[in-house]
């Protein structure tokens, strides 16, 4: 399928003149038509088709439909459903009354294309590039940035049904892609085992009938995989999706080894020979991109996405709507997998910022977010990390004893003097964990004979010693945490609570607390295309001057009754 770029096409005239007429206070559709024009194009989506072959329905409008769908929280066959039967959409897309739509299956291709043509920040992109030049989001102001849980769209089981599962999906695609080949390698019992789905098979109760089940299935994905790369066997089975997964689970959950009785299969348990980490060990065969992760004592399998949006100060909305000057608008959406820490975002949120040209003056986080490099880092793109930096946990700062702080570093002379005048005898530079690090040592015989040998170090042998960053870095985290405890700096970090009520609009308005679709890639264009609705829902009501932090009045509340002195 090829793309023909074309104008966007003008509102026909009876579609304006009924939907007007329908909509006498408007909608939201027609609003951003009006106030935004077309603001995505054809040429947009250009990498996501071929130059030749039939012509596709509009990319344009595609994306139109994509990001309307999404500040409904409509399912595919909804939202095409409302492309055929309301004016609002009609309006919007340009479409004459009697158009009679398209098939819910094409927003499925579209999405597909995207991703394949790398463009799942596109639908967000396109439309702050439209902002931007109306003035609404710019360069150098202030931003927030808070993540979220998302479930991935797989369902939770244990170590056994996984591993039957796989078993499972693997036969099912080569029973699609090559049946008289499945049926020359696998016998009539492997139809009984795996015909269909195991959370519906009543697992063995016993642990050793459970341990029994998982050598089998082990067995079984060993007899599967060595027939797909047995010499003779199409190259192209051992390509698909989900003999590539049970290739990588097996990795991770088997080993075979022999011994007198010949070769065994041994499934891997974590109290006795340990299991891949978080960040790399597959949850399911149907998302490999899906990890485990735990914060703040709730555990999911799935996603994480970090929300960026503009902040204005509450002191400049108008005083009768209640509106600020310029709405608050969602200018990044990055999503990852749900083991990846925020601190491994802070940078790269700022250079996707970057890449659209709208990278803040001041970027207010939580404390996921910072450190002493990212602080120095951010800085030097010309961003001041708002967030505060966590607290000295060495032994010393828990008990009481001598942190850090509490000796002198003369860093021209390379030596420190510890709080009760002695001084260091050796200053080294060197790595920890890829780290710059200067490691300071203090003889023994200045510390043994020292009244506060206890606050300071708990080796009976050795002298005390520190390890100290680099000396920008240093005096950073020095005057980032003095700088934290002061009342303007609290009162300047305020503004970060704010994008809670952010998440909470995303995962309850355009439903991205559970994913839609299978795999990163897709739930980032998912992601993204919730950012951009979620802008239209605020730009309209930002339109229409309609307050954002609207709230339930009772009926008590309505009455105008003057308090007795």
């Amino acid at each position: 399928m090829s793309m023909q770029p074309k104008p966007w096409p003008e509102v026909p005239a009876e579609t304006a003149r009924v939907a007007r007429k329908a909509f006498r206070k408007g909608a939201l559709a027609i609003r951003a038509r009006d106030e935004l024009g077309s603001w995505y194009g054809d040429e947009a989506f250009a990498a996501a088709y071929g130059p030749r072959g039939r012509p596709g329905i509009s990319p344009a409008q595609l994306a139109m439909v994509t990001v309307l769908q999404f500040t409904e929280d409509l399912t595919d066959r909804q939202a095409a459903d409302a492309v055929r039967g309301r004016l609002d959409w009609k309006y919007c897309l340009g479409l004459a009354l009697e158009d009679e739509g398209f098939d819910f299956s094409v927003l499925s291709e579209f999405r597909a294309r995207l991703v394949a043509g790398g463009l799942e920040l596109r639908l967000l992109d396109v439309l702050l590039a439209r902002l931007k030049g109306l003035g609404l989001v710019k360069a150098g102001g202030r931003q927030r940035t808070d993540s979220t849980h998302v479930l991935a769209r797989i369902r939770g089981v244990n170590q056994l049904e996984m591993t039957g599962e796989a078993v499972r999906a693997a036969l099912e695609a080569l029973a699609a892609a090559a049946p008289g080949w499945l049926a020359g390698v696998i016998g009539a019992s492997w139809q009984q085992v795996y015909g269909q789905r195991i959370a519906d098979i009543r697992l063995p109760a016993s642990a050793s009938g459970r341990t029994a089940l998982a050598v089998q299935y082990g067995k079984d994905g060993y007899h599967l995989l060595e027939q797909v790369h047995a010499a003779g066997t199409p190259a192209w089975l051992a390509e698909l999706p989900a003999v590539e997964a049970l290739r990588v689970i097996w990795v991770q959950q088997y080993y075979r080894v022999i011994d007198e009785h010949g070769e065994q299969v041994v499934r891997r348990e974590a109290s006795k020979h340990g299991l891949p980490p978080g960040r790399t060990r597959i949850v399911s065969p149907y998302d490999l991109d899906a990890r485990y992760s735990e914060k703040h004592g709730k555990s999911w399998l799935g996603y994480k996405v970090h929300l960026t949006e503009t902040c204005s100060e509450a002191a400049g909305d108008d005083p009768v709507t209640g509106c600020p000057p310029a709405p608050n608008l969602i200018t990044g959406a990055a999503t990852t997998c749900a083991s990846v820490p925020d601190a491994a975002m802070t940078a790269a949120i700022h250079d996707m910022l970057d890449a659209v040209g709208l990278l803040p003056g001041e970027h207010a986080v939580d404390a996921g977010y910072t450190s002493a490099d990212l602080l120095l880092g951010a800085r030097a793109q010309g961003i001041t990390l708002l967030g505060p930096l966590l607290a000295n946990v060495s032994p010393q700062a828990r008990t009481g004893g001598y942190a850090t702080d509490a000796f002198t570093i003369d860093w021209d002379h390379q030596q420190v003097t510890c709080p009760q005048g002695a001084t260091s005898a050796t200053w080294k530079p060197c790595s920890q964990r890829g780290t710059e690090a200067i490691v300071v040592r203090f003889t023994a015989a200045s510390c043994r004979a020292c009244p506060a040998k206890d606050r300071c170090t708990s080796s009976a042998r050795s002298g005390s010693h520190l390890s100290l960053r680099p000396r920008e870095v240093h005096q950073a985290v020095a005057a980032a945490r003095a700088t934290q405890t002061t009342s303007h700096w609290k009162a300047r970090y305020n503004i970060r609570a704010g994008v809670e009520g952010t998440i909470r609009q995303a995962t309850h308005v355009t439903g991205i607390r559970t994913a839609r679709y299978l795999g990163l890639p897709k739930t980032r264009l998912e992601h993204n295309a919730a950012a951009a609705a979620i802008n239209l829902i605020r730009l309209d009501a930002w339109w229409t001057g309609t307050p954002l932090d609207r709230t339930r009045t009772t009926h008590l509340q309505r009455l105008d009754l003057t308090i007795a002195a």
